[in-house]
């Protein structure tokens, strides 16, 4: 199961790489470029949606079918110490699920806020030259 995890990850960094690069000021030149290959990568990125929902259910799975450690003596201190852990990953791995959906939904909010503005500058430029 680590290589899910391994490419939830992967995409998550990518998406907030994308998205600092098309928020980062001073990127004028290379912004069109930019453009293009965040909008022809948000349709594949959209994949990550039902993927984190897969994920999400996998931990909740787990959280169902794990034993019970309430009290000392039903658990030794090896599987004590098995259970936190597990429960410290599966916090993780939510954390990680949540990051990755909202950064997939600030990518396409602010992708589409871009391309607005560039319409409207190029708005601007024709009115501008027509005057």
């Amino acid at each position: 199961m680590a290589l899910e995890w391994v490419v939830l990850s992967y995409a998550a960094g990518a998406e907030a790489i994308m998205l600092l690069l098309l928020t980062i000021p001073g990127l004028d030149p290379l912004r069109k470029g930019l453009i293009a290959v965040t909008r022809n990568l948000l349709k594949p990125f959209l994949s990550i949606v039902p993927f984190c929902l897969f994920l999400l259910m996998d931990i909740y799975w787990k959280y169902e079918t794990r034993p019970t450690c309430e009290s000392s003596e039903s658990c030794s201190p090896s599987e004590h110490l098995r259970h936190q852990k597990s429960i410290m990953k599966s916090q993780r791995n939510a954390l990680l699920i949540a990051s990755a959906l909202v950064f997939y939904w600030l990518l396409y909010s602010v992708t589409g806020l871009v391309v607005k503005v560039e319409q409207l500058n190029k708005r601007v430029e024709k009115l501008k030259a027509q005057d």
